[in-house]
């Protein structure tokens, strides 16, 4: 099994760079939404609509963020990864991994039928 995958230097500014992007992004789409959500329209003024619009956009953010990291983990996994590389690769443990993608990690190594359950 191979080694843990090491931490890359430069992690720290890879998130600084992606919160950067990310903060851009919510604020253009939060700002460029043709129509407040109509549960948002009220007496509130712009800041608080602008605000709240911030954060469903940011809730999307999070729910497609969760996708991609599932399909990185189901990829890791067809390429040999197992439990603890992924885990280690989140942040989280091998049992964190275990509890978020149970069944992930399976053992696809066939087993030869015994003896006993063979038909004659």
């Amino acid at each position: 099994m191979p080694g843990p995958a090491p931490t890359p230097p430069w992690s720290g500014e890879t998130a600084a760079l992606v919160t950067q992007v990310v903060d851009e992004l919510t604020r253009r789409l939060a700002r460029d939404a043709p129509h407040p959500p109509a549960d948002l329209v009220d007496t509130a003024g712009d800041a608080r609509r602008h605000a709240l619009a911030r954060l469903r956009v940011l809730r999307d953010v999070r729910l497609a963020v969760r996708r991609l990291e599932d399909q990185a983990a189901h990829a890791a996994a067809a390429s040999g990864a197992g439990y603890p590389e992924i885990g280690q690769a989140l942040s989280m443990s091998r049992q964190g991994a275990r509890r978020r993608w149970p069944g992930l990690i399976t053992n696809s190594t066939p087993t030869p039928p015994s003896p006993e359950s063979r038909s004659l």
